[in-house]
Parts: structure tokens; C-alpha cells; sequence
């Protein structure tokens, strides 16, 4: 296939084109982006120089952190930039190497979170083979698996892209590259790609969504026969992957599971996955997890 284009460079419309809503909207997202950096590294460094490193809930939890910050920061500091000036310039390149690394790490991070369900619904659906099945090994192989999925998905979304011709006009309605956005730019008929697009981004998220739901359906349903301190201890760490996952995956699934199309509103929902759920994900998982807690204090108390 013959790769064609006349476009050098895209312009972003951002969030909003009011002054009083930039001001504000750098405030609010340099904060955001300040707390994303300061609680995933803070969770990163606290496992990392602590003895959770080696129990694997604790394990898939740093490689999680590592993935919001390097996720976010494919989006966010340009963001911020952009806000500052009059004209948001994207080249070429770095639109479509942004699309790369938003589905590359956002994929990551898909498997990473399926990862740690696994890993909860083995030790509390089957505590005695825990250590034997969850083996160190065993996580080092579901981590590089991580890595492998992410590069096959982002690498075929973004071949599909580069061979579109873009002739005009060259105005993204949103504040960074994103797969519909860009397919509405392009001068051919796109419906084959667009479908291609949902299939490998919206499939993924709902049936990787579903397999989640039903683990910890099962886990909840295996939880009636343990102790009243046990079920207590298991719903506290299984309630911080809920909320992780829901906040993840319901504006994704709003995103690419539905026809190739854009609306107002995926600034909106956009805003969840790439800011917002990278922001709480620290607090989910450190505000009720005493071992976490005690992890910090004797990491950072040192």
C-alpha cells in the first residue's frame, strides 16, 4: 500500500478557545499532572525499597505506577503547553508517534490491571497453590506478555493511520492525536479502517472489561466462606481494583466501542483516562491498604 500525504503538521482546538477557561484549565491540569507524578512515584519508590516488592500484587502495583506516568505524560505536558499559546501545532510525526505511545502504554496498563485480578482471584480462590501458581517467574512473564500486547496493538493502529492520505484540512477538534479525530481528516473513504479501529481498541476494552467483572463476581461469590476479618481484608483490596477499573474502562469503552464517529463529549470522557484516572489511582490504592501505609512510613520515615 502507497502511503500519501500533504500534511506537514495538525492543528489542536484544545479544550476550549475562551482565555478566562485556559487560565484556569493550566492551573487545574499542572496540578493534576504534579499529583499524577508525585503519587505514582511515591507508591513506585515505596514498594521498590520495601519487602512488597516481592509479594506480586505489590509487584503488578509498580509496574502499574510506572505506566500511569509514562501514559499521562504522552498527553499531559503538551496539554499544559498548548494552553499557553494561540496555535497548538502538532507535526506529523509527533501525532502519530503520539498514537503509538497512547495505545502502546494504555494497553499496558489494560493487561497489567487484568494481571492483578488474576492475581487477586488466585489468592483468594485458591490460597494453598498461591505461591506456586503466582511464582516470581510467572509475573516476569505476564509483565513482558503486557509488553508484547501493547507493542502488536499500537503498532497496528498506527500502521493503519500513516497509510491514510490527509490533504485537508488539517484542524483536530480535540487537545491531542486520537485515532477518530484523525480519521475524519482523512481524504478517502475510511469506514474499513474505522471498523478495523473499533475492533482492535473497543473489542479489547469490553471483553477485557467483562473477563474483570466476572473475576471479581466469582471472587465476591468465593468470599462467603471466609472469616469476617478475611472477607474485610479481601473487599478492601478488591474494592481499590473496582473503582480503578471502572474509572478506566467506562469512558474508554465510550470512546472506541461504538462507530467511528466523534462527539463534543470525548474531551470530556478522554479527560478520565488520561488525567483523572492516573490522578486517583494513588489515593485508591494507598488510603485503605495498611501494608501500603506501613511501607511508606518505613520507606520515607528512614
Amino acid at each position: 500500500m502507497e502511503c500519501q500525504r500533504n500534511l506537514s503538521e495538525f492543528f489542536l482546538l484544545g479544550l476550549s478557545s475562551k482565555q478566562n477557561i485556559q487560565v484556569f484549565c493550566f492551573m487545574f491540569f499542572t496540578f493534576c499532572y504534579l499529583a499524577i507524578l508525585c503519587g505514582n512515584l511515591l507508591i513506585l519508590i515505596s514498594i521498590r525499597g520495601s519487602s512488597l516488592f516481592n509479594q506480586p500484587m505489590y509487584y503488578f502495583l509498580s509496574h502499574l505506577s510506572s505506566m500511569d506516568i509514562c501514559y499521562t505524560s504522552c498527553v499531559t505536558p503538551k496539554l499544559i503547553g498548548d494552553l499557553l499559546v494561540q496555535r497548538k501545532i502538532i507535526s506529523y510525526e509527533s501525532c502519530m508517534l503520539q498514537v503509538f505511545a497512547m495505545h502502546f502504554f494504555g494497553l499496558i496498563e489494560v493487561l497489567i490491571l487484568t494481571a492483578m485480578a488474576f492475581d487477586r482471584y488466585v489468592a483468594i480462590c485458591r490460597p494453598l497453590h498461591y505461591m506456586v501458581i503466582m511464582s516470581r517467574t510467572r509475573c516476569h512473564i505476564l509483565i513482558l506478555a503486557s509488553w508484547v500486547g501493547g507493542a502488536a496493538h499500537s503498532f497496528s493502529q498506527v500502521f493503519m493511520l500513516i497509510c491514510l492520505p490527509f490533504c485537508g484540512p488539517s484542524e483536530i477538534d480535540h487537545y491531542y492525536c486520537d485515532i477518530f479525530p484523525l480519521l475524519k481528516l482523512a481524504c478517502t473513504d475510511t469506514y474499513i479502517t474505522g471498523v478495523l479501529m473499533v475492533v482492535n481498541s473497543g473489542i479489547i476494552a469490553l471483553v477485557t472489561f467483562v473477563l474483570l467483572f466476572g473475576s471479581y463476581v466469582v471472587i465476591l461469590f468465593t468470599l462467603r466462606n471466609h472469616s469476617a476479618e478475611g472477607r474485610r481484608k479481601a473487599l478492601s483490596t478488591c474494592g481499590s481494583h473496582i473503582t480503578v477499573v471502572i474509572l478506566f474502562f467506562g469512558p474508554s469503552i465510550f470512546a472506541y466501542l461504538r462507530p467511528p464517529t466523534t462527539f463534543p463529549e470525548d474531551k470530556i470522557f478522554a479527560l478520565f483516562y488520561t488525567i483523572i484516572a492516573p490522578m486517583f489511582n494513588p489515593l485508591i490504592y494507598t488510603l485503605r491498604n495498611t501494608e501500603m501505609k506501613k511501607a511508606m512510613k518505613k520507606v520515607w520515615c528512614q
